[in-house]
């Protein structure tokens, strides 16, 4: 219900909560326009996109911290909670619900407890949790104990200061997320030519691989990276950004997305040898902007290539085989670690995904939307 304040605004109820690595304001669904325009409008509005400073708005300067999640009841059988991600950017007007994100995800279950949508069961309370953007679920649960959650705890994830309570996903679902499958050009390794205006032709193997989150990975020594640069050099190499993003129009086409320019993926990512003690080294970009750390989905992503035989991975990931492997992938800030179980008849098939993040209630209150972009005006 739309209720006008004295300026001539809309104030929509929201939380601002912390999801893993990344940021962004909840809302249920019923406080949102039903329209999708109108949604849409309001969304970038609450955000203050598109502007490089989102100054108007809350967005954080960056697409890690332009993100917005959006809840309701389930009427799915077995399933308690529809989540709903959008991923805002500073720079355009764009509101993507195509991809999803692992990191707003743990932040799913505390606000439907926070807003009543989800009863607390015990010290623990777990629900089934479908995301819209690909129709994946996963099991979440958080620690609940004296009846709230709780956030304060001794779980570290790299790329957010301090400790708080865990909170595990299991994902039931992941392959061919956004894809028509694990392995949408239908091979695990692909050589790819490009020739696009102002850079000089290049030929690369690459992987295009989708378990949660499209992704093309190759290797950072085929670019004449190390693969260990800092995420401001990362940043800053404008070469290795336009052949990039030439690098991922063609393989879009490849993965069966079509044109993907003003798509938030395939994210590029590249892979080279551990050298702080885990399985696998990367960079990744997501897809303009290099990534702080990496992903939830593009980890588990990341993981599931490290086990599939001939990918570009193979040579570089350091394994220790099994049919239950964790997986440490190495990031600009420290590690994020995955835990994939597979098939006994198929030791390519990956069957589960599990992992760990935190998140954390930032602020309660209500997001000021001008009349103006409320009505279309």
């Amino acid at each position: 219900m739309k209720i006008e304040n004295d300026a001539g605004q809309v104030p929509v109820p929201c939380l601002l909560m912390r999801g893993g690595t990344s940021r962004g304001p909840f809302f249920l669904e019923s406080d949102l326009p039903a329209g999708l325009e109108a949604r849409n409008r309001v969304l970038l509005a609450a955000m203050g996109s598109p502007d490089a400073r989102q100054i108007d708005g809350l967005g954080g300067a960056n697409p890690l911290t332009s993100k917005v999640g959006i809840v309701r009841k389930s009427s799915t059988p077995g399933v308690a909670l529809d989540f709903l991600f959008a991923q805002l950017q500073p720079h355009n007007d764009t509101v993507d619900t195509t991809p999803n994100c692992g990191n707003m995800l743990a932040a799913v279950v505390p606000f439907a407890i926070e807003r009543g949508l989800l009863a607390v069961q015990g010290e623990t309370t777990t629900a089934r949790v479908l995301t819209l953007n690909t129709d994946m679920q996963c099991d979440i649960t958080v620690n609940t104990p004296n009846g709230r959650v709780a956030y304060e705890g001794e779980a570290r994830i790299d790329g957010v200061p301090g400790s708080a309570a865990p909170i595990t996903i299991n994902f039931l679902d992941t392959a061919g997320s956004v894809c028509s499958g694990l392995l949408p050009t239908g091979k695990v390794r692909d050589s790819v030519t490009v020739e696009a205006a102002g850079i000089a032709a290049f030929t690369l193997d690459v992987t295009c691989i989708d378990n949660g989150m499209p992704m093309v990975l190759l290797r950072a020594g085929d670019v004449g990276r190390t693969g260990y640069e800092p995420v401001a050099e990362m940043n800053a190499d404008t070469e290795l950004k336009a052949r990039l993003e030439a690098l991922r129009l063609q393989t879009g086409h490849l993965m069966g997305l079509g044109d993907v320019t003003k798509k938030s993926y395939p994210k590029m990512c590249l892979v080279a040898a551990p050298r702080e003690g885990g399985n696998i080294a990367t960079r990744c970009f997501i897809p303009h902007v290099c990534h702080d750390a990496i992903g939830v989905l593009a980890a588990v992503t990341v993981g599931t290539a490290c086990v599939l035989d001939g990918s570009v991975t193979e040579g570089i990931a350091r394994m220790d085989g099994g049919l239950v492997q964790t997986v440490s992938v190495e990031h600009p800030t420290g590690e994020f670690s995955v835990e994939l179980g597979l098939d006994p008849a198929d030791p390519q098939n990956v069957l589960r995904a599990a992992l760990l993040r935190t998140a954390r209630l930032i602020m309660r209150g209500e997001v000021m939307i001008p009349q103006s972009a409320w009505e279309g005006k």
